[in-house]
């Protein structure tokens, strides 16, 4: 017994001593690989994690059929990879089918597992379907394919079953057969119809960028200019919008379009512009001809299906709720969006969409957005299940539909179905165990509670991927009903609630923090009610309303779209250049500065000149106003219409009733009395007529008076000689001679002008602008120095 323990102590010695040798030297092994400058480090973190079970990656690239019947062949194939440096030896790659799954939450936890576990993971169907692979190199990949006869994977009842794909071998440390790798995938298995199929609803999302400014060219057809032609290659063969189309023809689908995508691409089938990537000047769009072919191709494909139009613009409700709702006037918006987006649709597709369906960010709800969202008529609301959670312990999925008082339904697509393609669905692997992955999801709905049928909603990303769209449309063709039947949205919003199923709408405290973060700013509501009220007082001047109202209006809108979410900083550019470029266009109608000036006599008219750089005409009212009424008084205002591209002068009475100078304001008003651009002040010098001045125009009136009577007198005093004498020619003569020489005395005011003669001229009125002043008031057409 002693010696048994003196050798148990002895041993457990030696076993500390190696244990702290080995932990020096792997203390010192950082430090030396430093010296060496040897990578070490990745190297180890590598054979930390290719070991075992994850020595050998494999991947799934294809399954087919996705959901297979008993008569079909099952055809799998990928690739091996050796993340060893050690060879594997006697490879062979072969199928695996594990248990049925027993819920939701079982394939959610396998999907995650890694590493191969005996007895969760199965055993290897007969040899004779395995592929052999041999020797597999340190670092090299290998392809495989299997097919095997489905009736030989003895599948059982209808379930969702775990079907892997090993990698078995050996390895020089460790030379026997074992499981080097695998990779986990689901098999639906539908043996025999089912009792009640699931309704389900599948959304398609038409969205798109922001990508037309509120800028037009001036000609007769008000071409438009673009941020950019990026929208092109989204159009073209291939392209991520052409691609939606071209799925999304043969699926039974709801078609959700935002109705600024339709007017954008309506808008490249014509004439357009495209702003150069350094902000000056444009190039000419081309996009005419896949933006035809788009439409056109669009235009056929919902034929005969539902289509949704969000409000125009895609407005992002989250933000308007939490943001929005704190600033006048921003909430109005919402409800012209809507209106907007029915004739927008009807007008390009030739359908009438419904517009009472409401969809914010990735449908997450609380009690404001609820409240924004049905503010404009949309009773609708498109929520998600890991926003308005069950709180009754349900153990199967409810259906979508969902009472939310108000009269308001929310329509609650599946979260699990609606993330199933998100991530990167370019590489084969990530699609094809998405897709397995969604049809074993949707089967097991149908599986939970088979007598009981329920409505499935799908709202999946807004703007998903070329390749995404891809692995969705393949994942609604693995359907191919055979646990499932098409529903439309509206339908799906009609169906019975399940008593069951939560009806709470979470408050807004439970809004995500990850969302909120990405939410537009007060500061940019700010902004965006800065220009309606530019507009607004912009607009009643106009003739030609619409070449303003409208691409502004839609440019305001667009300033609230959901799609600036992941570009905030070119969100805010936008909303500066919409101002900025509107805030220019209101000051090309203006008042031409005006010099102080002299007003000469009681009255006079002041000329102030209106400029119109604009292509049409504006109608605005111009007011005068003297600071001094009680000594210089103006004429009324007058309402006035100025061409465009043209200056007009506006003319106003006046009346002085004392000397010396007087401010005088002139303004701009709209039609409807609102000022408009900024008042212009000058100085008026009133230069009235003086007492000396009349004193020597009456003097000379009166001098006149009495030079006619001096004349009259004497012409009556030679006619009375005249007849004394008796009429003898000779005193005839001398009389006349006499009169005459008295005629000769008398001045020759009568000859001319006797205003011009006694009244001097008033140094300061130049003989340019001014006539000679009367002693009565100045008549409406005197000119004023200015």
């Amino acid at each position: 017994m002693a010696d048994a323990a003196d050798l148990r102590g002895t041993t457990s010695a030696r076993a500390r001593r190696w244990l702290r040798r080995t932990a020096a030297l792997l203390a010192a092994a950082p430090m030396l690989a430093g010296l060496t400058q040897i990578p070490a480090a990745p190297a180890a973190h590598a054979e930390s994690k290719a070991t075992g079970s994850r020595s050998v990656d494999v991947s799934i690239t294809s399954l087919t059929p996705t959901a297979p019947k008993k008569s079909d062949t099952l055809t799998v194939s990928g690739t091996v990879t050796n993340d060893t440096k050690g060879t594997v030896l006697g490879a062979r790659v072969g199928l695996r089918v594990g248990p049925t799954m027993s819920g939701r939450s079982a394939i959610d936890t396998t999907a995650h597992r890694t590493g191969y576990t005996e007895g969760l993971d199965g055993t290897e169907i007969d040899g004779k379907y395995a592929k052999k692979i041999g020797k597999l190199a340190a670092g090299t990949s290998r392809d495989f394919s299997l097919s095997i006869p489905v009736d030989q994977l003895h599948l059982g009842e209808n379930g969702v079953y775990q079907l892997g794909v090993s990698l078995t071998g050996s390895t020089s440390h460790q030379p026997w057969p074992q499981v080097l790798g695998i990779e986990r995938t689901f098999l639906p298995w539908q043996s025999s119809p089912s009792q009640k199929k699931s309704q389900l609803t599948y959304l398609w999302p038409l969205i798109s960028a922001t990508h037309v400014t509120a800028r037009t060219d001036n000609d007769e057809d008000r071409t438009p200019i673009f941020r950019d032609d990026r929208l092109v290659k989204e159009l073209a063969p291939g392209g991520r919008l052409q691609q939606m189309v071209a799925l999304g023809k043969n699926l039974p689908i709801t078609w959700v379009i935002d109705p600024d995508l339709l007017a954008t691409v309506d808008a490249m089938t014509k004439k357009y512009e495209v702003q150069n990537p350094s902000g000056n000047g444009t190039r000419a769009g081309r996009g005419q001809t896949v933006a035809k072919q788009w439409l056109d191709a669009l235009q056929k494909a919902v034929e005969g299906k539902q289509v949704v139009a969000l409000p125009f613009a895609d407005p992002d409700l989250a933000s308007l709720a939490h943001r929005g709702k704190n600033v006048t006037g921003a909430l109005s918006h919402l409800q012209g969006s809507t209106e907007l987006a029915s004739t927008t649709v009807e007008t390009i597709l030739g359908v009438r969409p419904r517009t009472d369906f409401a969809w914010p960010v990735e449908g997450a709800v609380d009690s404001s957005i609820v409240d924004v969202a049905t503010s404009a008529g949309a009773h609708n609301v498109i929520a998600r299940s890991d926003s308005l959670r069950e709180t009754g312990g349900l153990s199967y999925t409810p259906t979508a539909a969902r009472q939310i008082g108000g009269g308001n339904t929310a329509v609650v697509a599946d979260a699990r179905l609606s993330t199933a393609f998100t991530g990167d669905m370019s590489k084969a692997e990530n699609s094809t165990l998405a897709i397995q992955r969604f049809l074993a999801q949707s089967q097991m709905i149908n599986l939970q509670a088979p007598d009981r049928q329920r409505s499935i909603v799908v709202a999946p990303q807004r703007t998903p991927t070329t390749s995404q769209a891809q692995a969705m449309a393949a994942a609604m063709e693995g359907l191919s009903g055979q646990w499932t039947q098409p529903l439309s949205l509206g339908q799906a919003a009609k169906a019975k609630p399940d008593p069951s199923a939560t009806q709470r709408v979470p408050s807004t405290r439970s809004y995500p923090r990850s969302l909120r973060a990405r939410e537009l700013p007060t500061e940019g509501f700010d902004r965006i009610q800065k220009t309606q009220k530019t507009l607004d007082n912009f607009e009643p001047i106009l003739t030609a309303k619409y070449r303003v109202v409208t691409p502004f209006g839609n440019a305001i809108r667009r300033e609230m779209s959901t799609s600036w979410r992941s570009e905030a900083q070119n969100a805010t550019g936008f909303r500066h250049d919409v101002q900025t470029y509107l805030s220019g266009l209101t000051k090309k109608v203006r008042l031409v500065p005006k010099s102080n000036m002299t007003l000469s006599g009681r009255s006079a008219t002041v000329p102030v000149t209106i400029q119109n750089n604009l292509v049409q005409s504006v109608e605005l009212r111009l007011v005068l106003r003297s600071q001094q009424g009680n000594r210089l008084a103006v004429s009324d205002p007058q309402l006035v219409n100025v061409e465009g591209g043209h200056s007009q002068s506006v003319k106003f009475g006046t009346t002085a009733n004392a000397n010396g100078p007087v401010w005088v304001s002139a303004r701009l008003y709209t039609p409807d009395g609102q000022p408009y651009g900024d008042e212009m002040q000058f100085e008026v010098n009133v230069t009235e007529i003086t007492s000396t001045v009349i004193l020597v125009i009456a003097g000379g009136v009166l001098l006149l008076v009495l030079a006619g009577v001096r004349i009259y007198v004497q012409r009556k005093r030679a006619a009375a000689r005249s007849g004394e004498d008796g009429g003898d020619g000779e005193d005839a003569e001398e009389a006349h001679g006499q009169d005459d020489e008295d005629d000769s005395e008398a001045p020759e005011t009568d000859r001319c002008d006797p205003a011009h003669a006694l009244v001097p001229e008033q140094p300061s009125d130049p003989a340019p602008d001014t006539g000679s002043q009367s002693a009565g008031p100045s008549g409406s057409g005197e000119k004023v120095d200015h």
